[in-house]
C-alpha cells in the first residue's frame, strides 16, 4: 500500500491534484487542492491507498495529522472517502477534533455531508479515539455563538485565517476578497469559498 509520495505538482483542478513523481502522474484527490497551487519543488504528500472492487483511489493530504483523521473517519460508519474529505475541506484537525471532544454537533453539521445523525455517530464512535492526532484545544462557538460557516462578511475571516496558513499575505487576499465576496452565498461553505479563493489566487 502506498504511504506517501514525494514529487512535483504538474496539475490542478478542483478535486484532485497531479502529483509527477520521477515521471508518473498520479490522480490524487485531496480536500482543498489549490493549497498546493504556491507548491514549488518537490512537495510531500501522504496517501491514504484506497481500493475497492472497481476502482483504486488515492486520496492526499499536507500532514500525517489529516492523513490519520481521515481514517478514523471512514471507520464510522456511513462515512465513506468522499464525505471525509469534504470533512477535512470544511475544518482544520484541529477543529475538527475539537468540535468532536465538545460535543458541538451544530458545528459538524455545517461541514459537507453531515446530517445531525451523522455528527452524533462521529461524536459517540471517535471521541475516545483520537489522542495523538490533534490538540483538540480550539474553542469552537456553541449554537448561540456567531456560526462561523454561515459566510457573509462576517465569516470571511475564518476562511482567510486559513488561506494564510497556506503562506498567502493579508494584501493578497484582501483583493481576492474584493474579487470573491459578490460570489459567495449566505449559507456557502468555508471549504466552498476556500477553494473558490485559492482558484484566483493560483490565477493570479
Amino acid at each position: 500500500m502506498i504511504d506517501f509520495l514525494r514529487g512535483t505538482v504538474a496539475h490542478l483542478e478542483t478535486e484532485y491534484i497531479v502529483l509527477d513523481v520521477q515521471g508518473v502522474g498520479y490522480r490524487v484527490f485531496c480536500p482543498n487542492p489549490y493549497a498546493f497551487a504556491k507548491s514549488e519543488g518537490t512537495v510531500t504528500v501522504y496517501i491514504h491507498h484506497h481500493v475497492r472492487e472497481d476502482a483504486i483511489l488515492l486520496f492526499g493530504f499536507a500532514s500525517r495529522e489529516e492523513q490519520k483523521l481521515f481514517r478514523k473517519l471512514i471507520d464510522v460508519n456511513g462515512i465513506g472517502p468522499r464525505v471525509a474529505l469534504g470533512i477535512l475541506g470544511g475544518g482544520t484537525p484541529d477543529t475538527v477534533v475539537s468540535a468532536i471532544y465538545q460535543e458541538n454537533i451544530t458545528f459538524l453539521t455545517k461541514l459537507p455531508g453531515i446530517g445531525k445523525k451523522t455528527a452524533q455517530r462521529i461524536i459517540l464512535d471517535l471521541k475516545d479515539k483520537l489522542d495523538g492526532i490533534a490538540t483538540g484545544a480550539v474553542m469552537i462557538p456553541s449554537d448561540t455563538e456567531v456560526d462561523l460557516f454561515n459566510l457573509g462578511s462576517e465569516g470571511w475571516p475564518e476562511a482567510k485565517e486559513g488561506l494564510k496558513a497556506l503562506g498567502y499575505t493579508d494584501v493578497e487576499l484582501d483583493k481576492v476578497w474584493h474579487q470573491l465576496k459578490d460570489n459567495v452565498t449566505p449559507d456557502e461553505s468555508v471549504d466552498s469559498v476556500m477553494k473558490k479563493a485559492l482558484k484566483l489566487l493560483y490565477a493570479g
